[in-house]
């Protein structure tokens, strides 16, 4: 299904600003929580340049990121095991994902022993 952009972003190629920055979170196993997100009529579009989801507990976890746009939500990561005292590169630099107006990257776990770590750049 192709997934047609409708959210206002700015032309990236004529850009007066590009601020680096990460966001952190501790997952959860319940919902989905959200890792960053690009408020509607920002006036910017967010380029994701990886994302970490780090199992610091004994036992191995799920996890689980997506992206949701609107009511629609977009698995990028769905139900990989991360072993226990590890790291799953859920998206690294070579596999750029942009946050439009309105989107939020999400995640959650199968316990509650992990951080998501979200690099990007926000560019208006």
């Amino acid at each position: 299904m192709y997934l047609e952009d409708k959210m206002a972003a700015p032309n990236i190629v004529n850009v007066t600003t590009i601020t680096a920055n990460a966001a952190y979170i501790v997952a959860n196993n319940a919902a989905m929580s959200g890792v960053l997100t690009n408020t509607t009529s920002s006036g910017s579009v967010i380029k994701v340049n990886s994302v970490l989801v780090t199992n610091y507990g004994a036992n191995n976890i799920t996890a689980n990121v997506d992206v949701l746009r609107g009511a629609s939500s977009y698995m990028l990561v769905g139900g990989v095991s991360i072993p226990a005292n590890s790291t799953l590169v859920a998206l690294a630099k070579d596999i750029i994902l942009y946050l439009v107006e309105g989107d939020t990257l999400r995640a959650n776990v199968s316990a509650n022993t992990a951080h998501v770590t979200a690099s990007y750049e926000t560019i208006s």
